[in-house]
């Protein structure tokens, strides 16, 4: 298929810089495929629209606060940290790319000092910083996606806010450079009406470069998705098909979700194992093996999260989705609402 299938024009408008409020307040679309309907909600209905044996699988990645804002000769620049390799060397996305020359000194607020000692495409850079992975990220930001537009002063007047909500509230093992959005929706109080009713059970993807790497080739099929790694603990394997084989809906939280599943069912048929990675790209066609339901956010035109999406609900229907969330001016990307396909 073409990538420009996957197209769609939204209105820069509706492109979200912030968080609703309170994070249950976000809105919810609600589109279920076998009835062919739509209706509108807020994500606090949650609970109320699922059925009664409905079982919930979330990823519980730790974003880590890996954007640095700083300067190269006294020039504002900035970097996207992506790998630790030890010893004070980090690969990282620069920008602006030209800026960060080998020999290049990048200072970051704070004033953690890393040298440009190897280049590479698309920004990115391998830097050797005066201090550890650990203490450089002490003075970073939440990793928000570029077009959120935090710029530096807002960025530094909304560190505090910006690190805690683009966190989910169930966040624990640190790793992500993007968070798990669809999660970003849920309260404590959400999360405790659910698990009266609705086992929740946590899986871990650090999300990485792949999430959000954009897709370069004409055909969908030509591209390839960057590896992330993944942890399914064994009794939590268990817990999933006790689930199904009881014959109860699992509902993904997040894309990243899907893809953790998706991996574990075809890579851990014969000698399943906790930790693997994945590499999976989920496009049209494709057949999903545990997930019946999907919680996901409005995503990027032409990006693999809306091609999973696609997948999913298929491009057609998601199409028309979207084209009825615009009209009635759902938030887009990231920091927007939700929508529940099932």
């Amino acid at each position: 298929m073409k990538l420009s299938e996957f197209d769609f024009d939204l209105p820069p408008e509706l492109i979200a810089r912030f968080p609703a409020e309170r994070r249950d307040h976000s809105r919810l679309l609600y589109l279920q495929l076998a009835a062919g309907r739509i209706s509108h909600h807020r994500f606090s209905e949650l609970p109320d629209l699922l059925a009664a044996g409905d079982f919930l699988v979330m990823n519980n990645s730790r974003v880590v606060p890996a954007r640095l804002l700083g300067k190269i000769a006294g020039r504002p620049a900035e970097l996207l940290v992506v790998r630790d390799h030890g010893a004070g060397e980090l690969e990282a996305l620069c920008r602006p790319a030209a800026r960060f020359t080998p020999g290049a000194s990048f200072v970051a607020e704070g004033g953690a000092r890393g040298e440009v000692i190897a280049g590479g495409d698309r920004g990115r850079r391998r830097l050797r910083f005066d201090r550890n992975y650990a203490r450089v990220l002490e003075q970073g930001y939440a990793p928000l996606p570029p077009y959120i537009k935090r710029r530096a002063g807002e960025a530094a007047a909304r560190r505090g806010f910006d690190l805690e909500r683009y966190q989910t509230v169930y966040a624990r093992d640190p790793g992500s450079i993007a968070a798990p959005t669809a999660g970003l929706h849920f309260s404590s109080e959400i999360l405790a009406r659910l698990g009266e009713s609705h086992p929740l059970l946590e899986i871990t993807l650090q999300v990485g470069e792949a999430t959000f790497q954009a897709i370069t080739a004409e055909e969908i099929e030509n591209h390839r998705m960057g590896s992330e790694r993944i942890r399914i603990p064994a009794a939590t394997a268990r817990r999933i098909a006790g689930l199904k084989g009881e014959g109860r809906a699992l509902l993904a939280v997040g894309t990243t979700s899907v893809r953790s599943l998706e991996t574990y069912a075809r890579l851990n048929a014969g000698s399943p194992r906790e930790e693997f990675v994945s590499e999976i790209f989920i496009t049209p066609g494709f057949r999903f093996r545990l997930v019946d339901k999907l919680l996901t956010n409005f995503h990027l035109p032409k990006s693999t999260l809306f091609i999973l999406a696609s997948a999913f609900a298929g491009l057609e229907v998601l199409k028309e989705a979207y084209r009825i969330a615009i009209a009635e001016k759902y938030r887009f990307f990231s920091y927007g609402d939700a929508m529940l396909i099932a």
